[in-house]
């Protein structure tokens, strides 16, 4: 399944990157009132050489975690580890580690109160992210906190399912709907479970409330008075189910890409893909080249997904780093998963559907294989975390049927065998069959009432979590900044130089953020094919 996570870095080409592509598995007390930072001389948030205690968790300063990829950002970063019990409701129990590192604020004179960053996923590592924050310039005037989710990358234990990545990048050689396809999808989800389940892990306990519970240790072991909250994705999950659970010491807190635990689950991600696809086409409505060349953009997708689905269309292509041509089968639920990532490209989005709808797959098949057969796509998700989630606050709580009917409100024309694999999350309630983890309260479905100042930030073009999510989360939260930024995907900080300047400002001062820069934002201008 594909995970709810943000896009790595922009590449040139025609392939998605892997984030954006990768078929993976990609919450309410007052808070502190919040005052605008001075510009004093601060203090280093540094972790110390000393083992500092929270209650039953202890941290212990140490070297910087490895990372899947290198992350010059954590040049000069304090770093260590925080020792925490797997499961809480037995704190004699087994512990585990995540790795925590600090990257100083790029000015000497800078704010006292840091950020901690939420990553997304759910499965994901945020040491391993901590680029993306430095490049967007988070760390300008504070110190930005990394640690690793329980189950992530830079963990122990890591609770990642190659198998999993491996079968998925195989999958762009299947019908993506058939229940063939189902079939060894959930076989690889149970082996990798049973391989996890030896290594003694308690699945259970990996869920957003352990991880909230995490986070609060980690301030007070840190002895941070108050921080600051940004989370991105799935993180933003987190990061509501943190405000409500440990308000305590938190200044502000920003999400982009926003999906509360109340809605969380497969039908969102079918209102998300049609919010996200509507502001795309409308957008190349709106600029006659586009809309001259390309008229009913949306009809012609439609029109597509139902004759893919009844007949798949299989080409060849050649991918980067493979010995040869590559198969690639597209049929309806390819496309409708193609265009969820594809937004982050939408450029080239109604050149490649008009060339599809004129018997040329070449530039989606390229993509869909790019994507999934990229290196980056295989054993760096922590699925271990992400179906603690899904399968313990999600499945619960929504049947199959409301996840198809939900799909049918937005996409009517669409086949049942397409609303039967929500966009992201395909085979998920089989899978969640064979995990077997236990249902969480049904608490951590909680609609999140806080008074803490909150950027809520969305995005115009984003297929995987509902623009509308947004102004959905501010309505119980008091002291809300919502924000929509046009013509940007999936998580508006790692697209957007003014989300990034709407965001630090929030930090700056939570209660006048500088929006100003969306006035001047524009639409990209669409390929015209000649």
């Amino acid at each position: 399944m594909t995970s709810l996570r943000p896009p790595r870095r922009r590449r040139t080409g025609r392939a998605l990157p892997a984030a954006l592509a990768g078929a993976t598995a990609g919450l309410l007390v007052a808070g502190l009132a919040a005052t605008p930072a001075g510009a004093g001389t601060g203090t280093t948030t540094t972790p110390g050489t000393v083992a500092r205690t929270a209650g039953p968790s202890r941290f212990v300063p140490g070297p910087c975690p490895r990372t899947a990829d290198p992350v010059p950002a954590l040049d000069g970063a304090n770093c260590g580890t925080l020792t925490v019990p797997e499961n809480r409701s037995r704190p004699r129990g087994r512990k585990i580690t995540l790795s925590v590192a600090v990257v100083p604020a790029a000015t000497r004179r800078h704010a006292p109160d840091p950020i901690v960053w939420f990553a997304g996923g759910p499965g994901d590592d945020a040491v391993s992210e901590a680029q993306l924050a430095v490049d967007g310039g988070l760390n300008r005037d504070r110190d930005v906190i990394f640690m690793s989710q329980r189950g992530t990358y830079s963990a122990d234990p890591v609770l990642t399912c190659p198998n999993i990545d491996e079968f998925n990048a195989s999958v762009v050689g299947l019908v993506y709907d058939a229940p063939s396809t189902g079939r060894l999808h959930v076989r690889a989800t149970r082996a990798c479970r049973d391989r996890l389940v030896r290594r003694t892990a308690d699945l259970g306990a990996y869920n957003t409330t352990e991880s909230a519970a995490d986070y609060a240790d980690l301030r007070v072991a840190l002895g941070i008075p108050r921080w600051n909250v940004f989370g991105i994705s799935y993180g933003t999950d987190l990061a509501l189910t943190y405000m409500r659970t440990h308000p305590q010491g938190v200044r502000s807190v920003g999400i982009d890409g926003v999906l509360p635990p109340s809605l969380a689950g497969g039908a969102v991600t079918w209102k998300a893909a049609r919010e996200g696809f509507d502001g795309l086409f409308a957008a190349c409505a709106r600029q006659p080249a586009c809309n001259e060349r390309y008229p009913r953009l949306s009809r012609t997708f439609q029109d597509l997904v139902s004759e893919l689905e009844a007949h798949p269309v299989t080409t060849h292509v050649t991918v980067p780093g493979q010995p040869g041509p590559v198969k690639v089968v597209i049929d309806g639920g390819t496309l409708v998963t193609w265009l969820t990532s594809a937004t982050h490209l939408a450029a080239g989005v109604p050149r490649s559907i008009d060339e599809l709808a004129h018997g040329n797959p070449q530039r989606i098949a390229e993509q869909w294989a790019g994507g999934k057969l990229s290196p980056q796509a295989v054993g760096r998700v922590a699925h271990g975390l992400a179906y603690g989630v899904f399968c313990g606050e999600w499945t619960p709580y929504e049947t199959e049927d409301q996840v198809i009917r939900a799909g049918r409100r937005v996409f009517p024309t669409f086949p049942r065998s397409v609303l039967a694999n929500a966009p992201q999350l395909p085979f998920l309630h089989a899978d969640c069959h064979a995990w077997k983890v236990p249902a969480q309260p049904r608490s951590v479905r909680s609609v999140v009432r806080s008074d803490i100042p909150t950027l809520v930030m969305s995005a115009g073009f984003d297929a995987q979590t509902a623009p509308s999510n947004g102004p959905y989360v501010a309505r119980t939260l008091s002291r809300a900044t919502t924000v929509t930024v046009p013509y940007v995907a999936h998580v508006a900080f790692a697209e957007s130089p003014c989300a990034r300047t709407i965001t630090t400002s929030f930090f700056d001062s939570p209660t006048a953020a500088d929006t100003s820069c969306l006035a001047g934002l524009r639409p990209p201008r669409f390929e015209i094919a000649p």
